[in-house]
């Protein structure tokens, strides 16, 4: 059965179940049908839970564990499925009759991203997990879900017709229309759209001017969405997003917009959005799926108010940052962590021999190619793309955390090269599993839990996270460290429009932000066709933005945009619906 029987086939557990059992009330509640729900944060009291849910006293709040991963492959390495296949594992292992005694009788949740309908319509597919490591209902959160990427997309929108109506009746803030920064969003991969002109055909149907649309998950919008801490913060960090600026260069900032700032609206459409989406995995467990930014183009992590509420209520909560450790491993650990309050315990890296063997130069066409008996298995491609694997791990034990690896298991990879790679982890003293979660579930998750539960910090010791950056670093010494000391770079050139915008950052006195890199995910550098773990390049930015909302600084890098394309055959072709509204095709 593929992705979707696999869902229809489950049988489900009504929602109000799975949150007694999460010790969440009844009265925090908020039902979107029989098996989604979203939860109101105010009507939690920390570690209170319901009877047979987990122990614990007010304020023990539950750790973090990040799942990222290596450089992937186009289709992806099953970070996600990995995700869930372990919280089920971690859950399993906690009521089994040999669970450590450290971990016997806890819980875990997960906390994890919304599927963007771009990649759902376009090529990688949905980020519900897959096989029997799913969360569910699949179809409705690959799809409309709750409805918050609609209402992210209306706020943002929203103040986008707010500055151009205010250019229409006479521009009091004398807003120069050629600087104006935010774009409209879409969460469709629309190429046509990443440069527009508006306001064409008279007088009457506004000042024309050059703009362009971003996808939605790449937004102002949606990066102070998943960083907002509650209601205040989230209208604060509103007020701060600069939409552009006066004709003598001074920022205008969404609070200066109207009587008392547009932040105030944009809120009202956000407030019920803001409050996490509580579904249940195949395997029972509870699972947050809450806001959802790229990794390549944005922070890459769900929002704080899911991970910090899973935290109420767990021991542990395993979270997924996207695409590799290079992109959102290092803003989970330099951006996210910090703006959450929630130091990590450990990070599991999910690697696959698929895509080390195209790391260590196996051509793509060729990694589905199954060894028939009396074959060599590949280990030539999978020795030369270990290296890759070595720099990930390497950067993730750099921020002071225990590194587990979970070597999730693919149909065509053999015995041999999964047992080599076992054996090279354990060579190298890094503890590693093969996750067979695709066909198990957490079945197929319990050895890699056991390593986790084996190195994560003792119950109330403090964990050994910290950020590669410094406060007092620049911009530019923090884009700096992250290609030397993250991606393996000799250094950084700057275009002249991005040296520009720099000199403009340090004269405005916003040097010292975070910076998010905007980059391709298949290579550690910004040229997507260098695979592996190349050395002695560098990296050019062609663009800094600056996005005081979110509280950084996003540098583009290479060719990477935006708003995606559409690939050449794009999912949505193989998809239907009967006239029952049975939906076909959906992975």
């Amino acid at each position: 059965m593929n992705d979707a029987e696999i869902s229809a086939a489950a049988t489900l557990e009504p929602v109000a179940d799975i949150a007694h059992r999460a010790g969440i009330p009844a009265e925090a509640l908020i039902p979107y049908g029989h098996y989604m729900a979203k939860v109101d944060t105010s009507r939690l009291s920390p570690r209170t839970p319901a009877d047979g849910a987990p122990p614990g006293g007010p304020g023990q709040a539950g750790r973090v564990v990040l799942v990222t991963g290596t450089n992937p492959t186009p289709a992806g390495e099953g970070k996600s499925t990995v995700t869930v296949g372990l919280v089920d594992g971690l859950n399993l292992l906690a009521r089994a009759d040999d669970a450590p005694e450290v971990w016997a009788g806890k819980t875990a949740m997960a906390a994890l991203r919304e599927p963007s309908l771009g990649p759902v319509f376009g090529m990688k597919g949905g980020a519900t997990g897959g096989g029997y490591a799913q969360v569910v209902p699949m179809e409705n959160i690959n799809l409309h879900f709750t409805g918050d990427f609609h209402a992210i997309t209306a706020a943002h929108n929203l103040l986008c017709a707010l500055v151009d109506n205010h250019l229409h009746r006479g521009n009091e803030l004398r807003i120069d229309p050629r600087t104006i920064a935010i774009k409209r969003a879409l969460d469709t991969n629309d190429r046509s759209l990443r440069q527009t002109v508006i306001g064409l055909g008279g007088r009457t149907e506004g000042v024309p001017r050059e703009s362009g649309f971003e996808i939605t998950v790449a937004s102002e919008t949606m990066a102070v969405f998943c960083l907002a801490t509650d209601l205040e913060d989230l209208k604060e960090r509103l007020s701060r997003i600069i939409i552009g600026r006066t004709y003598d260069r001074q920022p205008v900032t969404v609070g200066d917009l109207g009587l008392h700032g547009a932040q105030g609206a944009m809120t009202v459409l956000l407030k019920d959005a803001l409050k996490p989406n509580l579904v249940q995995t195949l395997g029972g467990s509870a699972a947050f799926v809450h806001g959802g930014p790229f990794a390549n183009i944005a922070h890459g992590a769900n929002s704080i108010t899911a991970t910090n509420t899973a935290r109420q209520l767990s021991d542990v909560v395993v979270t997924e940052a996207g695409f590799g450790a290079d992109l959102g491993g290092q803003k989970f650990m330099d951006i996210t962590a910090v703006a959450g309050g929630f130091p990590p315990a450990a990070s599991v890296m999910v690697a696959t021999v698929r895509a080390l063997k195209l790391n260590g130069g196996m051509a793509l066409e060729d990694l589905d190619h199954r060894t028939e008996a009396g074959e060599q298995p590949h280990l030539e491609a999978l020795e030369a793309g270990v290296a890759n694997l070595a720099r990930h791990i390497r950067n993730m034990a750099g921020y002071g955390v225990p590194v587990v690896v979970a070597v999730n298991r693919f149909p065509q990879d053999t015995e041999a090269e999964l047992d080599w790679l076992i054996g090279w982890c354990e060579r190298r003293g890094v503890p590693a599993a093969v996750a067979d979660v695709w066909a198990r579930g957490g079945e197929g998750a319990l050895e890699v839990a056991r390593r986790l539960v084996e190195v994560l910090p003792a119950e109330g010791e403090e964990s050994g996270w910290h950020s590669l950056w410094t406060e007092d670093m620049t911009v530019a010494q923090r884009i700096e460290a992250v290609v030397t000391q993250i991606y393996g770079g000799a250094g950084v050139e700057y275009t002249a429009a991005a040296r520009t915008q720099l000199d403009q950052l340090v004269a405005e006195g916003w040097d010292h932000l975070p910076v998010c890199m905007a980059k391709t995910q298949y290579s550690f550098t910004d040229d997507p066709q260098a695979l592996g773990a190349p050395e002695d390049f560098t990296v050019t930015v062609r663009e800094l933005t600056l996005r005081p909302g979110a509280g950084f600084v996003v540098a583009l890098t290479g060719s990477v945009m935006t708003m995606p394309g559409l690939p050449r055959t794009p999912s949505a072709d193989s998809m239907d619906v009967d006239a029952a509204g049975n939906v076909t095709g959906l992975f």
